[in-house]
């Protein structure tokens, strides 16, 4: 095998393929980064049999010539040295080159790196996904659904199907939604020209962290497909792919409350602002709690209370107040969570009760969901 390659082109293909290689696998030729070279250009694979991640160097694009002297072959290398080497290389290309026996050399400029491969035979080959259920999506449209959801759901592997992002097309429209048991975070979009129902699967939390990094930010389209236990993200020049968590994800939509006794209109970064600064005293093994009542003349009085550091009071202007009056008390960091992923300046925020789940969506959205469960303090 032999190529010289553009190396900004290689850096970024091995930064996104190294998300998905762990040091801690059980099969150690995992712990390497398959490289393969066709007439076409360069794949960079790599996996921890969670995620498996292909990244694609084409020979040629856009009329420029990123690889060039190709001779076809592929080997493993070790991804422990091999991403720094790239990266400290000296000049804009890089000629890889590989034997018989594996021994790989990689020259750039006047350094030049040999490094013991490995027979990319035994590299596990990754699945194939034959499937009818695929449906195109943005590139920027998918990251966004991924960052208004992943973050609520569960760190404790107790309940592992709360460790996952739920996704189901039903009605046209594409539905994400995560929950910890504590609170809860949904997305919904319309999709066009769409026939398929996708009922419910379950995407690890992580992977769609990591492809999240990945994607880029622009309308490039991904194609998403799904067979009974992965699930395969699908750009140009990369492919994503993942397990799905085995299990029944519960049923959520009973926890949204269809009324309310109190609803707010406030600006979403004054209520930041000020949860953010009530947060500072907050004790910590008390969640973060913080306290939300409602005065006269639209005023609401945020406050925290740590008896051996202090108190903290602040009020706040809302654009309205309707119905009750409410004294309520949450953890400041779920309220900033879920807070900070509405790209929208004023939010509507329903509550029925002080001892019942809140809903916050944006004023003029309702595609976008968040859920909080109070806190009891006495």
């Amino acid at each position: 095998m032999k190529f010289i390659v553009q190396r900004q082109h290689l850096i970024s293909g091995v930064q996104d393929v190294m998300k998905a290689i762990s040091s801690r696998t059980a099969i150690p030729i995992l712990t390497g980064m398959k490289i393969e070279a066709t007439p076409n250009g360069i794949t960079l694979t790599g996996s921890d049999s969670d995620i498996s991640i292909e990244s694609f160097i084409p020979a040629e694009e856009d009329g420029m010539v990123n690889v060039e002297q190709i001779e076809e072959g592929s080997v493993v290398l070790q991804a422990r040295y091999f991403p720094d080497i790239v990266r400290k290389l000296p000049e804009s290309t890089v000629e890889i080159e590989s034997d018989d026996h594996f021994n790989v050399t990689i020259k750039s400029g006047k350094a030049e790196f040999n490094l013991n491969g490995q027979d990319a035979n035994e590299y596990p080959q990754l699945p194939i996904l034959e499937t009818d259920s695929s449906f195109e999506i943005q590139s920027d449209l998918l990251k966004n659904m991924i960052k208004q959801t992943v973050f609520a759901v569960s760190a404790m592997e107790t309940r592992p199907i709360l460790t996952g992002v739920n996704i189901k097309i039903e009605n046209d429209s594409l539905h994400f939604t995560a929950t910890d048991s504590h609170r809860l975070a949904s997305r919904r979009i319309p999709l066009e020209d769409i026939n398929l129902n996708l009922s419910s699967i379950v995407v690890p939390g992580k992977s769609l962290n990591e492809l999240n990094k990945i994607l880029d930010d622009n309308e490039e389209r991904v194609e998403i497909s799904v067979t009974n236990n992965q699930i395969l993200f699908r750009t140009k020049h990369l492919h994503f792919l993942s397990r799905l968590l085995d299990g029944n994800y519960p049923e959520t939509s009973r926890l949204i409350p269809d009324q309310s006794q109190t609803v707010l209109h406030v600006k979403t970064k004054e209520l930041i602002n000020t949860i953010d600064r009530a947060s500072l005293l907050a004790r910590e093994e008390r969640n973060n709690v913080v306290k939300l009542t409602t005065k006269d003349n639209q005023l609401l009085q945020i406050t925290s209370n740590s008896p051996e550091i202090g108190q903290v009071a602040e009020e706040l202007f809302a654009q309205s107040i309707e119905g009750e009056d409410l004294k309520i008390s949450f953890s400041s960091k779920y309220m900033l969570d879920a807070l900070k992923v509405i790209d929208k300046d004023e939010i509507i925020i329903k509550f029925t009760g002080a001892m019942r789940p809140f809903i916050i969506q944006p004023t003029d959205d309702d595609s976008i969901l968040q859920l909080i469960l109070p806190v009891r303090t006495y």
